[in-house]
Protein backbone atom coordinates (compact mmCIF):
# COMPACT_ATOMS: atom_id res chain seq x y z
CA UNK A 1 0.00 0.00 0.00
CA UNK A 2 1.29 3.46 -0.88
CA UNK A 3 -1.23 5.17 1.39
CA UNK A 4 -2.82 4.89 4.81
CA UNK A 5 -6.08 3.05 5.31
CA UNK A 6 -8.98 5.47 5.74
CA UNK A 7 -11.13 4.94 8.83
CA UNK A 8 -14.59 6.22 9.71
CA UNK A 9 -15.76 6.08 13.33
CA UNK A 10 -19.23 5.58 14.77
CA UNK A 11 -19.40 6.88 18.34
CA UNK A 12 -16.30 7.84 20.29
CA UNK A 13 -16.85 11.58 20.56
CA UNK A 14 -15.17 13.88 23.05
CA UNK A 15 -17.53 12.74 25.84
CA UNK A 16 -16.57 9.05 25.37
CA UNK A 17 -13.72 6.95 26.77
CA UNK A 18 -13.06 4.09 24.37
CA UNK A 19 -13.10 6.11 21.15
CA UNK A 20 -9.85 7.86 22.05
CA UNK A 21 -8.26 4.50 22.86
CA UNK A 22 -9.21 3.18 19.43
CA UNK A 23 -7.82 6.27 17.70
CA UNK A 24 -4.52 6.05 19.58
CA UNK A 25 -4.22 2.34 18.76
CA UNK A 26 -5.13 2.82 15.10
CA UNK A 27 -2.57 5.61 14.75
CA UNK A 28 0.26 3.77 16.51
CA UNK A 29 1.90 2.30 13.40
CA UNK A 30 1.08 5.03 10.89
CA UNK A 31 -1.03 2.63 8.83
CA UNK A 32 -4.44 4.21 9.46
CA UNK A 33 -5.94 7.70 9.50
CA UNK A 34 -9.40 8.76 10.63
CA UNK A 35 -11.08 10.81 7.89
CA UNK A 36 -14.76 10.78 8.82
CA UNK A 37 -17.05 10.15 11.76
CA UNK A 38 -20.51 10.10 13.22
CA UNK A 39 -19.08 10.67 16.66
CA UNK A 40 -22.14 11.32 18.81
CA UNK A 41 -25.93 11.27 18.73
CA UNK A 42 -25.78 14.79 20.19
CA UNK A 43 -25.26 17.14 17.21
CA UNK A 44 -23.16 19.70 19.09
CA UNK A 45 -20.84 17.03 20.48
CA UNK A 46 -20.57 15.37 17.07
CA UNK A 47 -19.56 18.66 15.42
CA UNK A 48 -17.17 19.71 18.19
CA UNK A 49 -15.54 16.27 18.21
CA UNK A 50 -15.03 16.42 14.45
CA UNK A 51 -13.36 19.80 14.77
CA UNK A 52 -11.10 18.54 17.57
CA UNK A 53 -9.96 15.71 15.32
CA UNK A 54 -9.48 18.07 12.34
CA UNK A 55 -12.04 16.20 10.26
CA UNK A 56 -13.42 17.99 7.23
CA UNK A 57 -16.74 19.62 8.06
CA UNK A 58 -18.51 17.76 5.25
CA UNK A 59 -17.22 14.44 6.63
CA UNK A 60 -18.38 15.06 10.18
CA UNK A 61 -21.80 13.43 10.16
CA UNK A 62 -24.70 13.53 12.61
CA UNK A 63 -25.83 9.91 12.09
CA UNK A 64 -24.07 6.70 11.11
CA UNK A 65 -26.48 6.02 8.24
CA UNK A 66 -25.78 9.45 6.75
CA UNK A 67 -22.05 8.75 7.02
CA UNK A 68 -22.22 5.34 5.41
CA UNK A 69 -24.56 6.48 2.65
CA UNK A 70 -22.48 9.52 1.69
CA UNK A 71 -19.11 7.82 2.09
CA UNK A 72 -20.20 4.99 -0.20
CA UNK A 73 -20.86 7.52 -2.98
CA UNK A 74 -17.41 9.12 -2.81
CA UNK A 75 -14.73 8.14 -5.34
CA UNK A 76 -12.74 5.06 -4.39
CA UNK A 77 -9.69 7.27 -3.89
CA UNK A 78 -11.47 9.22 -1.14
CA UNK A 79 -14.01 7.03 0.62
CA UNK A 80 -13.29 5.19 3.87
CA UNK A 81 -11.92 1.65 3.77
CA UNK A 82 -13.44 0.54 7.06
CA UNK A 83 -15.65 1.61 9.94
CA UNK A 84 -14.84 1.37 13.64
CA UNK A 85 -17.91 1.10 15.91
CA UNK A 86 -17.40 2.19 19.52
CA UNK A 87 -20.98 2.77 20.66
CA UNK A 88 -22.68 1.04 23.64
CA UNK A 89 -23.66 -2.60 23.05
CA UNK A 90 -27.21 -1.97 21.82
CA UNK A 91 -25.92 0.24 18.98
CA UNK A 92 -23.37 -2.14 17.41
CA UNK A 93 -25.53 -4.19 15.08
CA UNK A 94 -27.22 -1.62 12.84
CA UNK A 95 -24.09 0.31 11.81
CA UNK A 96 -22.10 -2.91 11.37
CA UNK A 97 -24.72 -4.41 9.07
CA UNK A 98 -25.08 -1.23 7.04
CA UNK A 99 -21.31 -0.84 6.74
CA UNK A 100 -21.00 -4.36 5.34
CA UNK A 101 -23.92 -3.69 2.99
CA UNK A 102 -22.13 -0.61 1.68
CA UNK A 103 -18.91 -2.55 1.13
CA UNK A 104 -16.93 -1.35 4.14
CA UNK A 105 -14.86 -3.58 6.42
CA UNK A 106 -15.69 -3.35 10.14
CA UNK A 107 -13.96 -3.06 13.50
CA UNK A 108 -16.35 -3.33 16.44
CA UNK A 109 -16.14 -3.20 20.21
CA UNK A 110 -17.12 -6.25 22.25
CA UNK A 111 -19.56 -7.73 22.87
CA UNK A 112 -20.18 -7.81 19.16
CA UNK A 113 -23.95 -7.22 19.29
CA UNK A 114 -26.87 -6.99 21.68
CA UNK A 115 -28.13 -10.54 21.12
CA UNK A 116 -26.84 -13.87 19.84
CA UNK A 117 -29.30 -13.75 16.94
CA UNK A 118 -27.85 -10.40 15.82
CA UNK A 119 -24.35 -11.86 15.97
CA UNK A 120 -25.41 -14.74 13.75
CA UNK A 121 -26.98 -12.34 11.26
CA UNK A 122 -23.74 -10.37 11.23
CA UNK A 123 -21.72 -13.52 10.51
CA UNK A 124 -24.04 -14.37 7.65
CA UNK A 125 -23.47 -10.90 6.19
CA UNK A 126 -19.69 -11.21 6.63
CA UNK A 127 -19.78 -14.55 4.83
CA UNK A 128 -21.93 -13.13 2.03
CA UNK A 129 -19.75 -10.08 1.45
CA UNK A 130 -16.35 -11.61 2.10
CA UNK A 131 -15.41 -8.49 4.04
CA UNK A 132 -13.22 -8.45 7.14
CA UNK A 133 -14.61 -7.90 10.63
CA UNK A 134 -12.38 -7.50 13.68
CA UNK A 135 -13.68 -7.69 17.25
CA UNK A 136 -11.52 -5.83 19.77
CA UNK A 137 -10.87 -8.43 22.46
CA UNK A 138 -7.86 -6.40 23.56
CA UNK A 139 -6.15 -8.92 25.82
CA UNK A 140 -5.43 -11.29 22.95
CA UNK A 141 -3.10 -8.60 21.59
CA UNK A 142 -0.49 -8.82 24.37
CA UNK A 143 2.79 -10.44 23.26
CA UNK A 144 3.03 -12.75 26.28
CA UNK A 145 -0.51 -13.96 25.65
CA UNK A 146 0.67 -14.86 22.15
CA UNK A 147 3.63 -16.67 23.75
CA UNK A 148 1.33 -18.61 26.05
CA UNK A 149 -0.94 -19.60 23.17
CA UNK A 150 2.02 -20.78 21.09
CA UNK A 151 3.41 -22.89 23.94
CA UNK A 152 0.07 -24.59 24.53
CA UNK A 153 -0.46 -25.19 20.80
CA UNK A 154 2.99 -26.75 20.44
CA UNK A 155 2.27 -29.14 23.32
CA UNK A 156 4.81 -27.77 25.79
CA UNK A 157 2.40 -28.27 28.69
CA UNK A 158 0.97 -31.56 27.44
CA UNK A 159 -2.78 -32.15 27.46
CA UNK A 160 -4.55 -29.28 29.19
CA UNK A 161 -6.39 -30.32 32.36
CA UNK A 162 -7.34 -27.19 34.31
CA UNK A 163 -8.01 -23.53 33.54
CA UNK A 164 -8.53 -20.74 36.08
CA UNK A 165 -9.39 -17.27 34.82
CA UNK A 166 -10.39 -14.37 37.04
CA UNK A 167 -11.33 -10.79 36.31
CA UNK A 168 -11.95 -8.70 39.45
CA UNK A 169 -12.64 -4.97 39.30
CA UNK A 170 -13.90 -2.70 42.04
CA UNK A 171 -15.23 0.34 40.20
CA UNK A 172 -18.91 -0.58 40.64
CA UNK A 173 -18.67 -1.19 44.39
CA UNK A 174 -21.12 1.70 44.84
CA UNK A 175 -24.30 2.52 42.95
CA UNK A 176 -22.25 4.73 40.63
CA UNK A 177 -24.82 4.58 37.86
CA UNK A 178 -27.00 6.90 39.93
CA UNK A 179 -24.17 9.28 40.75
CA UNK A 180 -23.53 10.68 37.29
CA UNK A 181 -21.03 8.06 36.10
CA UNK A 182 -21.84 7.74 32.40
CA UNK A 183 -19.82 4.54 31.89
CA UNK A 184 -21.60 2.89 34.82
CA UNK A 185 -25.01 4.12 33.68
CA UNK A 186 -25.12 2.38 30.33
CA UNK A 187 -23.21 -0.72 31.42
CA UNK A 188 -25.77 -1.45 34.16
CA UNK A 189 -28.82 -0.68 32.01
CA UNK A 190 -30.35 -3.84 30.45
CA UNK A 191 -31.74 -1.76 27.58
CA UNK A 192 -28.24 -0.63 26.58
CA UNK A 193 -25.91 -3.32 27.87
CA UNK A 194 -27.98 -6.48 27.37
CA UNK A 195 -29.04 -9.32 29.63
CA UNK A 196 -25.74 -9.54 31.54
CA UNK A 197 -23.78 -6.97 33.54
CA UNK A 198 -20.33 -7.94 34.79
CA UNK A 199 -20.45 -11.20 32.85
CA UNK A 200 -21.26 -9.37 29.63
CA UNK A 201 -18.73 -6.61 30.19
CA UNK A 202 -15.69 -8.46 31.55
CA UNK A 203 -16.75 -12.11 31.83
CA UNK A 204 -16.69 -12.27 28.03
CA UNK A 205 -13.06 -11.11 28.06
CA UNK A 206 -12.17 -13.85 30.57
CA UNK A 207 -13.95 -16.55 28.57
CA UNK A 208 -12.36 -15.43 25.33
CA UNK A 209 -8.88 -15.41 26.87
CA UNK A 210 -9.37 -18.94 28.24
CA UNK A 211 -10.39 -20.27 24.84
CA UNK A 212 -7.83 -18.21 22.93
CA UNK A 213 -4.77 -19.36 24.89
CA UNK A 214 -5.87 -22.96 25.42
CA UNK A 215 -7.24 -23.54 21.93
CA UNK A 216 -10.17 -25.29 23.61
CA UNK A 217 -13.90 -24.57 23.49
CA UNK A 218 -16.26 -24.29 26.44
CA UNK A 219 -18.97 -26.95 26.25
CA UNK A 220 -20.82 -26.68 29.60
CA UNK A 221 -21.21 -24.12 32.37
CA UNK A 222 -22.50 -24.01 35.94
CA UNK A 223 -22.99 -20.37 36.93
CA UNK A 224 -23.79 -18.44 40.09
CA UNK A 225 -24.58 -14.80 39.25
CA UNK A 226 -25.10 -12.15 41.90
CA UNK A 227 -26.30 -8.58 42.32
CA UNK A 228 -24.36 -7.48 45.38
CA UNK A 229 -25.02 -3.74 45.24
CA UNK A 230 -28.62 -3.14 46.24
CA UNK A 231 -30.68 -1.43 43.58
CA UNK A 232 -28.61 -2.59 40.59
CA UNK A 233 -30.46 -4.09 37.63
CA UNK A 234 -27.79 -6.49 36.32
CA UNK A 235 -25.26 -8.92 37.80
CA UNK A 236 -22.16 -7.26 39.21
CA UNK A 237 -20.47 -10.50 40.34
CA UNK A 238 -20.36 -14.14 39.34
CA UNK A 239 -18.60 -17.49 39.55
CA UNK A 240 -18.72 -20.12 36.80
CA UNK A 241 -17.57 -23.73 36.62
CA UNK A 242 -16.51 -24.68 33.08
CA UNK A 243 -16.10 -27.85 31.04
CA UNK A 244 -14.01 -27.81 27.87
CA UNK A 245 -14.16 -29.95 24.75
CA UNK A 246 -11.06 -32.01 25.64
CA UNK A 247 -12.43 -32.89 29.09
CA UNK A 248 -10.55 -30.13 30.94
CA UNK A 249 -12.23 -28.40 33.88
CA UNK A 250 -12.21 -24.68 34.55
CA UNK A 251 -13.25 -21.89 36.88
CA UNK A 252 -14.14 -18.36 35.77
CA UNK A 253 -14.72 -15.48 38.18
CA UNK A 254 -15.80 -11.98 37.14
CA UNK A 255 -16.69 -9.25 39.60
CA UNK A 256 -17.01 -5.48 39.42
CA UNK A 257 -17.57 -5.12 43.16
CA UNK A 258 -14.16 -6.42 44.30
CA UNK A 259 -13.46 -3.22 46.21
CA UNK A 260 -9.93 -1.93 45.73
CA UNK A 261 -9.19 -3.95 42.61
CA UNK A 262 -8.38 -2.11 39.40
CA UNK A 263 -8.25 -4.42 36.37
CA UNK A 264 -6.81 -7.63 37.76
CA UNK A 265 -7.39 -10.05 34.90
CA UNK A 266 -5.34 -13.22 35.46
CA UNK A 267 -5.26 -16.65 33.86
CA UNK A 268 -3.61 -19.91 34.89
CA UNK A 269 -3.57 -22.98 32.62
CA UNK A 270 -2.29 -26.39 33.74
CA UNK A 271 -1.40 -29.39 31.61
CA UNK A 272 0.19 -32.77 32.21
CA UNK A 273 3.74 -31.38 32.15
CA UNK A 274 3.32 -27.96 33.74
CA UNK A 275 1.33 -24.76 33.94
CA UNK A 276 1.54 -21.12 32.98
CA UNK A 277 0.29 -17.88 34.49
CA UNK A 278 -0.26 -14.42 32.99
CA UNK A 279 -1.66 -11.30 34.67
CA UNK A 280 -2.80 -8.20 32.79
CA UNK A 281 -1.43 -5.82 35.41
CA UNK A 282 2.07 -7.35 34.98
CA UNK A 283 1.78 -8.04 31.25
CA UNK A 284 5.46 -8.42 30.36
CA UNK A 285 5.80 -11.58 32.46
CA UNK A 286 4.72 -15.12 31.66
CA UNK A 287 5.45 -17.58 34.46
CA UNK A 288 5.82 -21.23 33.45
CA UNK A 289 5.84 -23.85 36.22
CA UNK A 290 7.18 -27.25 35.25
CA UNK A 291 6.33 -30.54 36.91
CA UNK A 292 9.88 -31.87 36.98
CA UNK A 293 12.14 -28.84 36.50
CA UNK A 294 12.50 -25.33 37.89
CA UNK A 295 10.00 -22.56 37.28
CA UNK A 296 10.70 -20.46 34.20
CA UNK A 297 10.01 -16.72 33.91
CA UNK A 298 9.67 -15.42 30.35
CA UNK A 299 9.74 -11.69 29.67
CA UNK A 300 8.47 -9.64 26.76
CA UNK A 301 10.90 -7.73 24.58
CA UNK A 302 12.44 -7.73 21.14
CA UNK A 303 15.24 -10.02 22.32
CA UNK A 304 14.74 -13.01 20.02
CA UNK A 305 14.04 -15.51 22.81
CA UNK A 306 10.29 -15.78 22.28
CA UNK A 307 8.02 -17.50 19.79
CA UNK A 308 7.78 -15.62 16.45
CA UNK A 309 4.11 -14.82 17.10
CA UNK A 310 5.07 -13.10 20.35
CA UNK A 311 8.01 -11.25 18.79
CA UNK A 312 5.72 -10.00 16.00
CA UNK A 313 3.62 -8.30 18.70
CA UNK A 314 6.51 -6.94 20.79
CA UNK A 315 7.22 -3.26 20.25
CA UNK A 316 9.98 -2.34 22.70
CA UNK A 317 13.27 -3.69 24.05
CA UNK A 318 13.07 -5.93 27.13
CA UNK A 319 12.22 -4.07 30.31
CA UNK A 320 9.88 -1.56 28.69
CA UNK A 321 6.16 -2.08 29.41
CA UNK A 322 4.05 -3.65 26.68
CA UNK A 323 0.72 -2.40 27.91
CA UNK A 324 -2.94 -1.90 27.10
CA UNK A 325 -2.46 0.63 24.31
CA UNK A 326 0.23 -1.50 22.69
CA UNK A 327 -2.03 -4.56 22.81
CA UNK A 328 -4.83 -2.53 21.25
CA UNK A 329 -2.34 -1.26 18.67
CA UNK A 330 -1.33 -4.84 17.85
CA UNK A 331 -4.92 -5.70 16.98
CA UNK A 332 -5.19 -2.68 14.70
CA UNK A 333 -1.82 -3.34 13.08
CA UNK A 334 -2.69 -6.96 12.33
CA UNK A 335 -6.07 -5.88 10.96
CA UNK A 336 -4.44 -3.14 8.86
CA UNK A 337 -1.76 -5.46 7.46
CA UNK A 338 -4.43 -7.98 6.53
CA UNK A 339 -6.73 -5.40 4.94
CA UNK A 340 -3.88 -3.66 3.07
CA UNK A 341 -2.79 -7.00 1.64
CA UNK A 342 -6.38 -7.67 0.58
CA UNK A 343 -6.54 -4.33 -1.24
CA UNK A 344 -3.15 -4.94 -2.89
CA UNK A 345 -4.02 -8.51 -3.86
CA UNK A 346 -1.11 -9.89 -1.85
CA UNK A 347 -0.77 -12.32 1.05
CA UNK A 348 -0.41 -10.85 4.56
CA UNK A 349 2.17 -12.18 7.04
CA UNK A 350 0.83 -15.23 8.86
CA UNK A 351 1.10 -13.49 12.25
CA UNK A 352 -1.04 -10.59 10.97
CA UNK A 353 -4.04 -12.88 10.52
CA UNK A 354 -4.27 -13.40 14.28
CA UNK A 355 -7.02 -11.08 15.53
CA UNK A 356 -10.52 -11.76 16.93
CA UNK A 357 -13.23 -12.20 14.32
CA UNK A 358 -16.99 -12.51 13.99
CA UNK A 359 -16.74 -16.14 15.15
CA UNK A 360 -15.26 -14.95 18.45
CA UNK A 361 -18.15 -12.50 18.67
CA UNK A 362 -20.71 -15.25 18.29
CA UNK A 363 -19.07 -17.31 21.03
CA UNK A 364 -19.05 -14.23 23.26
CA UNK A 365 -22.79 -13.76 22.82
CA UNK A 366 -23.36 -17.49 23.35
CA UNK A 367 -21.34 -17.20 26.58
CA UNK A 368 -23.65 -14.41 27.78
CA UNK A 369 -26.79 -16.39 26.92
CA UNK A 370 -25.47 -19.56 28.54
CA UNK A 371 -24.15 -17.95 31.71
CA UNK A 372 -27.46 -16.15 32.31
CA UNK A 373 -29.46 -19.30 31.57
CA UNK A 374 -27.27 -21.32 33.91
CA UNK A 375 -27.43 -18.68 36.63
CA UNK A 376 -31.22 -18.67 36.48
CA UNK A 377 -31.64 -22.43 36.13
CA UNK A 378 -31.70 -25.29 38.60
CA UNK A 379 -29.66 -27.85 36.66
CA UNK A 380 -26.03 -28.29 37.62
CA UNK A 381 -24.68 -28.10 34.06
CA UNK A 382 -25.97 -26.01 31.16
CA UNK A 383 -24.79 -26.83 27.66
CA UNK A 384 -22.94 -24.08 25.80
CA UNK A 385 -24.96 -23.69 22.62
CA UNK A 386 -23.93 -21.47 19.70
Amino acid sequence: MNRKLRMGMVGGGKDAFIGAIHRLAANMDGLIEIVSGALSIVPEIAKDSGKALFLAEDRTYLTFDEMLEKESKLPASQRIDFVTIVTPNFAHFAPAMMALDKGFHVVVEKPITFTLDEAKQLKKKVDETGLILMLTHTYSGYPMVKQAKAMVKEGALGKIRKIYVEYPQGWLSKLSEREGNQQAAWRTDPKKSGKAGAMGDIGTHAAHLAEYISGLKITHMCADLNILVEGRALDDDGNVLLKFDNGAAGVLMASQVAAGEENALKIRIYGEKGGLEWAQQEPNTLTVRWHEKPTQVLRAGTNGHLHPSAIHNCRTPAGHPEGYLEAFGNLYRNFALTLSARIDGTKPPEAALDFPSVEDGIRGMAFIDTVVKSGQGKEKWTAFEV
